[in-house]
């Protein structure tokens, strides 16, 4: 076995560096001197052969392309350092941190039931999440920024592998008011000539427009927020219809304006909701854990 000529310190300063974008903001954040860290920096390049970052002054510090693949698999080592401290200590019991992305959209109404469930499970575990859109969630997975995110199964990129935890089936959302609120179901041919509050989360606007055209209705987009909640503000205020999954427990909108959820008329598949990771890194405990823990729950996201 070759020596090793680096230290976890190097690799978690090197993180750290990465993560801030310059040595002095690095450096207040571990708490040590930044020309300590600079040198750390350099010794850890001297050690792996190459140079990982390009440092101008005043400019902060970028990363070059060998020093991002580094820092992917520095952030996966570090990571496996917690699970053996926590497992030569002698206990079962789960330590250090967690950290989740969530689709903006599914943040709400799943995710704080998760994090709280399973931080019951787990008192000694810190969970940290961020929402983003699941290109983004996807970007920062594949980059190491995190251990898992919860995912509608939608365009995932083949390098991310996955577990169904739930199900959800779209629904149409319209104003309390709107001609076809007292109907059972509600055909997208019904609805061509209305106008439309389109959700525009990647993906979700593109996976809304596909089932429109599957079925060969050309909706009218009139608006296309970017959030949830706003998406509902519109069509409570009678100015559209939406196509939506998320089933939020309340029939008002922030305002107080009351929206009714109609079923699609058309065969409508239910959308599946994801817990995914890189695939080429094998989970540390945490995240098994976690991924079990979804798996058990069975049925979390089911909301149809």
């Amino acid at each position: 076995m070759s020596e090793i000529k680096f230290s976890l310190r190097q690799l978690e300063y090197f993180v750290a560096i990465a993560e801030a974008g310059t040595l002095s903001d690095a450096a207040a954040r571990l708490r040590v001197s930044q020309p300590g860290l600079s040198q750390s920096l350099t010794e850890l390049e001297r050690a792996l052969g190459v140079q990982l970052a390009v440092r101008r002054k005043a400019h902060g510090v970028t990363l070059t392309p060998s020093g991002a693949q580094v820092l992917r698999h520095a952030r996966d080592l570090l990571r496996r350092a917690q699970d053996l401290g926590s497992a030569a200590s002698g206990g079962a019991a789960l330590t250090g941190v967690l950290s989740i992305g969530c689709y903006v959209t599914l943040g709400p109404t799943m995710l704080p039931a998760l994090l709280q469930e399973f931080s019951k499970l787990h008192p000694g575990l810190t969970l940290d999440f961020v929402e983003g859109t699941q290109d983004v969630l996807q970007r920062r997975l594949l980059n190491g920024e995190l251990d898992l995110a919860i995912l509608y199964d939608m365009e995932i990129q083949p390098e991310v592998a996955r577990a169904v935890i739930g199900t959800m089936r779209p629904h149409i959302l319209l104003p309390a008011d709107h001609r076809l609120a007292g109907e059972a179901r509600v055909s997208l041919v019904d609805l061509t000539d209305d106008p439309m509050v389109l959700l525009d989360a990647p993906p979700s606007s593109q996976n809304t427009l596909a089932l429109f055209e599957r079925f060969g209705v050309v909706p009218y987009v009139r608006y296309r927020p970017s959030t949830f909640e706003l998406t509902r503000a519109l069509v409570g205020r009678g100015m559209g219809y939406a196509l939506l999954v998320q089933r939020p427990a309340n029939d008002r909108t922030y305002e107080g304006n009351q929206v009714v959820i109609k079923e699609i008329a058309e065969p409508i598949d239910p959308q599946r909701v994801l817990v995914a990771w890189p695939r080429a890194i094998r989970l540390n405990r945490r995240a098994e854990a976690f991924v079990e823990f979804c798996r058990d729950r069975g049925g979390a996201a089911d909301g149809a």
